[in-house]
């Protein structure tokens, strides 16, 4: 077996009750020191298991927002592509301001006067401009603000109020040319 209880057995220093006692009493610290250390592996574990969930769920949330992203995406660019609006032959130029840049996009007379009135809005798609009805617009501007980068509001037409014009007590000669 061992070569010290045999040489400790021989020269009469120990009995085989004292050794079988020792062993005992060795298997029974290192249960003890096993326990101790069981238990602290336990809390490691546990601990680095509840890192690891933590890290899945951050991970799992960063993916999560991605695809978001990704189907927000989609949802502008199907909106664009099914509702543009062509630009016409016209040589006129429209500028607008896309940024801290002025562009310039040439469209028709009637489609500039359209976009003057708020009727089309100037969106970006890629690195081109298009043009969409203004409720496309409104659509797109809620999945994605940075998208629209021209919707001109609509005019409001109001009739003057008599009660607010101050030269309303004066009257016009019928006789005045302009």
């Amino acid at each position: 077996m061992g070569g010290l209880k045999d040489q400790l057995l021989k020269a009469g220093l120990v009995n085989e009750k004292q050794l079988k006692q020792a062993q005992r009493e060795k298997r029974k610290e290192n249960q003890r020191q096993g326990q101790a250390g069981t238990a602290e592996e336990e809390k490691r574990r546990q601990q680095g298991a509840a890192e690891k969930a933590e890290r899945d769920r951050q991970l799992n949330l960063q993916r999560k927002q991605e695809a978001d992203k990704k189907a927000i995406a989609a949802q502008v660019r199907q909106l664009i592509e099914s509702h543009r609006q062509p630009k016409g032959e016209g040589d006129t130029p429209f500028n607008f301001v896309d940024g801290n840049t002025v562009k310039r996009l040439y469209v028709a007379d009637q489609v500039r006067a359209q976009i003057v009135r708020g009727q089309l809005a100037i969106v970006h798609l890629e690195r081109q401009y298009e043009l969409v009805p203004s409720e496309v617009a409104d659509k797109i501007r809620q999945r994605d603000a940075g998208a629209v980068v021209l919707q001109n509001e609509p005019p409001q037409k109001q009739a003057p109020d008599p009660g607010d014009d101050p030269y309303a007590a004066y009257q016009v000669p019928d006789d005045l040319m302009w």
